[in-house]
């Protein structure tokens, strides 16, 4: 156990965001360095519970207990070698993830959570400047081919266990570079590029191999892919985005947030000799959607120079407590406030968009919007609420709804569920021998603490398919055996 007293007599305590007048001017992370003597003191916090809910509240069953004691011990190689038997990302689901850990955590019951997700920030982060993030190569090849088709988190995962099993793995990304949405769809202040492409050197230097700017199904065929690899991972994710199919939804100047984003990417690492395509400097922008890519879009508005930013949200504002209908250890909807949040820009609840109005010219120039209120789980509008919000650009950031149609999937043959996700069985294995599926494609859209635990499980799978067994580590079990080749 870490301080036997910590969550009684040292208080939560979190990074200091840098100053928004300064923050704003640049697309650096928004965070600033915490002292370790400060991160051990949080991470004896710790109570070392009897039963620690922070591991049902976590996909990848973090061993959250003992990598806190060993940081409040000043063992940071072992803690390291700890957090890194259950995920292989920590850096990643460090910034990333919503962290639904700590709603779970005993001591959150009545007083605030360990900060678990810091800890495991700072471990890996500590671990990477000290040199303990090394490549580990097989010591021996197997023979055996897979092809992983994209590499955001559930392809990276599941090709760094493949890889590691001794498997020729080969990551196809239609990218210029590997990394999916985690490169062009997370924006720089919230994980600077650099975090990415230093774990992407790792993993080569293991033996994955990476195919980017290859859109599989029209530069390679899915027979071409099962006939040249023994198994084939499919980790598309979910980007079949939802529309808003409302009068002027085809005036110029509403975009889905995945056709804006990586234009932000761009600007923001210099990599565009001019303005962005899609560019919010001196407009004003309306958002509709209040997830974390409504706020992806918010930050990185204010970052181009937006006049205004407004971001809606169709459900009621959430309260700022717990609500007694999700109680502990469930991860609560509560009113939250990014950092981006915190920013600029305003947030309006229980309203939906009616109408996108034009200048005549083909060019958005506002919404019509009105009011609602969620009666018997249905939202009705509320009569004589309706007005207009102007608006030069609007961002539609309401979630996706399962993989893109694509010529692979077609090709491959397989099959999807009502919710347009394909189907599997509960070891990844599609109806189409050989084929898996792991992350959003399958599971539909979800968190990256998923993505990363589904992609290890997955690969658990095909390794056991490949060579009859495997000592691949599983986050989530499957409940039948894969087919043996």
């Amino acid at each position: 156990m870490a301080d036997p007293k910590g969550f009684l007599t040292t208080p939560r305590e979190t990074p200091k965001r840098r100053p928004v007048d300064v923050r704003i001017l640049d697309w650096k992370e928004v965070y600033e360095p915490q002292d370790l003597s400060v991160l051990k003191k949080q991470a004896g916090r710790c109570m070392d519970c009897g039963i620690p809910f922070c591991h049902q509240g976590c996909p990848l069953g973090n061993l959250i207990p003992e990598w806190n004691d060993l940081i409040w011990r000043g063992e940071m190689r072992e803690a390291i070698d700890r957090l890194h038997a259950t995920n292989n990302f920590p850096e990643f689901t460090g910034r990333l993830c919503p962290a639904p850990c700590e709603t779970a955590c005993v001591v959150g019951i009545n007083a605030d959570a360990v900060t678990i997700k810091q800890v495991e920030l700072r471990t890996i982060e500590e671990a990477f400047a000290n040199g303990s993030v090394v490549p580990l190569p097989s010591e021996r090849l197997t023979g055996k081919t897979v092809a992983v088709i994209g590499s955001g988190p559930a392809g990276l995962a599941a090709a760094q266990q493949l890889t590691r099993a001794g498997h020729t793995v080969a990551v196809y990304e239609r990218g210029a570079k590997p990394g999916g949405l985690l490169r062009y769809g997370i924006p720089e202040f919230k994980m600077e590029k650099s975090i990415l492409d230093r774990r992407i050197a790792q993993m080569e230097a293991e033996g994955t191999r990476f195919r980017s700017g290859i859109n599989v199904g029209v530069d390679i065929t899915g027979s071409e892919l099962k006939s040249k690899y023994d198994a084939i991972v499919l980790a598309v994710g979910a980007t079949n985005w939802r529309d808003l199919q409302v009068s002027g939804r085809e005036l110029q100047g509403v975009h889905q947030a995945m056709e804006y984003l990586p234009w932000g990417n761009a600007q923001g690492l210099n990599e565009l000799s001019g303005e962005p395509q899609v560019n919010a400097k001196g407009k004003h922008v309306v958002i509709l959607g209040g997830g974390d890519t409504g706020a992806d879009c918010l930050g990185t508005a204010i970052r181009q120079g937006a006049a205004s930013v407004t971001q809606l949200e169709i459900m009621p504002r959430p309260a700022e407590e717990r609500p007694s209908s999700q109680p502990w250890p469930t991860y609560p909807m509560i009113y939250r406030v990014s950092s981006a949040h915190e920013e600029a820009g305003e947030r309006m609840f229980a309203v939906s968009t009616e109408e996108f109005l034009g200048d005549g010219k083909g060019n958005l120039r506002a919404i019509k919007l009105v009011e609602t209120e969620l009666i018997d789980g249905k939202f009705t509008k509320v009569e004589g609420s309706e007005r207009e919000l102007p608006a030069d650009l609007v961002f539609l950031a309401m979630g996706f709804v399962g993989p893109e149609k694509s010529e692979l999937l077609k090709q491959l043959e397989v099959t999807f569920d009502d919710r347009g996700n394909i189907i599997r069985d509960d070891c990844y294995s599609t109806a189409v021998e050989g084929v898996y599926v792991a992350g959003d494609a399958g599971r539909g859209q979800s968190l990256i603490v998923w993505a990363i635990a589904e992609g290890r499980s997955a690969a658990a799978a095909v390794d056991e398919f490949l060579v009859g067994e495997t000592q691949l580590p599983a986050p989530i079990e499957p409940t039948a055996r894969p087919m043996m080749v």
